[in-house]
């Protein structure tokens, strides 16, 4: 009943009643060439619905004058795009010819109504009205003066009425079908995931380099020796500088705009990671074993991300000690094991480095997400990461 009541203080209620008339232009044109036979626009409109972009027509049009609020935010439950299926096409049929049927009866009810209106008004005001076109009878002066009110009330509710049923026709004719919600909730999923294995990134790169750093720079300032600071300063700069480049790869990722600068570094630059944690003090055994540079993409990326996390933790809990590294590439897939000493205070501790926090477990999500398995805690007195990624199956 409120609703009813603000209905005539509401533009949307006019858009929409302006919306019901538009296609009476059509049998209005149509009335001049033959009058007796008004129903010939409803058969020459049914066709046009299998055109993929009078959809997209029809779906703009009604978002703007049935629910002009989606209009302004872009997204909502009337598509706006042309059909992609034959499913599509056949509901843009149904849906010009539910259209034709509601404008018809929407215009009539507007005509009548203001027929009885001008009718009434004249009545009241004392011009002689011998017969009514709409009025069932002719009522006196006094009643006709009480009366005049009702028609455009009627009006007001027959339009609101009719606006809130042709729009809730269009979301159900003009809307998303099944498949096409499935894929936006599908693209949606995958934006989220984007983002995760972006943060991911971002901590695996800005971590290490600022490990990298802090280590570089402690033990620059305790050894007093130029040359050892000045290798010092050169680890920083090329970490930096590595971490510079992921950082700016993230961001264009993240604006959709302009080129990636480079593409995600694979386990076949593996030696700057090495020469990195070499550089901070730490003593690295490393063996590479197998075709590194054929290993599929997602493999060899997330690999990268799982070697350079070892490492990162290696320094920022244990300092630069020495690390042994192995890397075995196998026709069945890729084995990757970071071990180093535990701390001195640690050895009986179960967490050991790293904690069990976030970075351990994306090490975990990283192999998980490819079909592999990652372990990581104290063994045989020392502190192995060690995780299996799967080759078949992965292009």
């Amino acid at each position: 009943m409120n609703r009813l009541i603000r209905a005539p203080l509401q533009p949307l209620t006019y858009s929409r009643w302006l919306h019901l008339c538009v296609p009476m232009l059509l049998v209005a044109l149509w009335g001049f060439i033959d009058p007796r036979h008004l129903w010939v626009p409803a058969l020459v409109i049914a066709p046009l619905g299998l055109l993929p972009r009078v959809r997209m027509a029809e779906g703009l049009q009604a978002r703007f004058l049935l629910t002009p609020d989606e209009w302004s935010s872009g997204e909502g439950a009337i598509s706006a795009s042309p059909s992609k299926r034959w499913g599509d096409r056949w509901r843009t049929v149904l849906w010009l010819e539910v259209r034709m049927l509601l404008a018809a009866a929407a215009m009539f009810a507007t005509v009548v109504l203001a027929m009885a209106t001008v009718e009434l008004l004249a009545l009241a005001l004392g011009f002689p009205l011998e017969s009514s076109e709409v009025l069932p009878v002719v009522p006196p002066r006094w009643l006709a003066a009480l009366l005049v009110p009702l028609p455009p009330l009627a009006l007001v509710t027959v339009v609101h009425l009719m606006g809130d049923l042709v729009t809730l026709v269009a979301v159900r004719l003009l809307g998303p079908s099944t498949a096409d919600r499935l894929s936006v909730l599908e693209e949606r999923t995958e934006q989220l995931l984007e983002r995760t294995r972006i943060a991911r990134e971002l901590h695996d790169t800005i971590g290490h380099a600022l490990t990298v750093a802090v280590v570089q720079a402690g033990a620059a300032r305790a050894a007093g020796d130029p040359a050892f600071t000045e290798r010092a300063l050169d680890a920083i700069e090329e970490t930096g500088r590595a971490a510079l480049e992921d950082l700016e790869r993230v961001l264009v990722v993240l604006r959709h705009a302009g080129p990636r600068p480079s593409q995600r570094p694979t386990l076949a630059d593996a030696g700057r990671l090495l020469e990195s944690t070499r550089a901070s003090g730490a003593e690295v055994d490393a063996e590479l074993d197998g075709p590194l540079d054929s290993l599929p993409g997602p493999v060899s990326q997330e690999a990268y991300r799982i070697l350079q996390e070892a490492l990162t933790n290696v320094l920022r809990h244990c300092g630069p000690v020495p690390v042994r590294v192995r890397v075995d590439v196998t026709k069945k897939g890729l084995e990757l094991e970071v071990t180093n000493p535990l701390p001195a205070d640690a050895e009986d501790a179960a967490p050991g480095p790293g904690g069990g926090g976030s970075g351990l477990r994306g090490i975990r999500q990283r192999a998980a997400l490819l079909g592999g398995t990652a372990d990581t805690g104290p063994h045989a007195g020392r502190w192995r990461v060690r995780a299996r990624l799967p080759l078949k199956g992965i292009g």
